[in-house]
């Protein structure tokens, strides 16, 4: 893995990167809530994700839907988003990277994958990783104290191998698995947090914070 000092060798230049939000989840150990339904600080997740991508440079943002998908396009403010239902959410979060991935814009130069659940993640960790992708990074990955954590960025170049691989609740994990040591981990420990929101403890933590 490289550090964010490094360099992958090609360079991303200014184009535009698009954001993909996993929001698609039934919420199963928050009992059976959709995650992006769950109120953050006063409005659905899924409006904070969408707000954080856009915040931190992304062009256009996907938003990937599944459990209650309907209920989330009448009630959810989600302008300028395009929305893609997955009908195989319930199956993981592979069946959403692909659908997301088959909704994207020909030309996209590279993608930034944001989950729903992640409300830590911050604008600022999503610009430091679009600056990884300009400086030259096809694979990047925000770390936390040198741990890879989310969210994650790939050029368009890994795109069908990011789908192939996309099985389960698996995500991109094959993709970057197979890319190890051309990762570039871009250090968001002192900006953002990694935790994920999953369990109601989780939900009392984040809305205690």
């Amino acid at each position: 893995m490289r550090d964010s000092t490094g360099t992958s060798g090609r360079t991303g230049g200014e184009r535009p990167v698009a954001a993909l939000v996993l929001a698609a989840g039934g919420g199963r150990r928050l009992g059976g809530r959709p995650k992006a339904l769950v109120r953050y600080r006063g409005r659905p997740l899924v409006e904070h994700a969408v707000a954080v991508v856009r915040a931190g440079g992304c062009a256009s943002v996907t938003v990937v839907l599944g459990a209650a998908g309907e209920r989330v396009r009448s009630t959810a403010h989600l302008p300028g988003c395009r929305l893609v239902a997955n009908p195989d959410w319930a199956g993981g979060m592979g069946s959403s990277l692909r659908a997301g991935l088959d909704a994207l814009a020909p030309g996209t130069s590279a993608v930034l994958v944001m989950l729903v659940d992640t409300p830590g993640v911050t604008p600022a960790a999503v610009g430091r990783l679009l600056a990884a992708h300009r400086a030259g990074a096809e694979l990047a990955a925000a770390a936390y104290e040198g741990r890879r954590g989310h969210p994650v960025l790939f050029g368009a170049r890994h795109f069908a191998e990011a789908a192939a691989g996309a099985t389960g609740d698996s995500g991109a994990r094959a993709l970057l698995a197979a890319h190890a040591d051309g990762i570039t981990l871009v250090e968001c420990a002192d900006i953002a947090v990694p935790d994920d929101l999953d369990t109601p403890a989780d939900l009392a933590r984040w809305a205690a914070g």
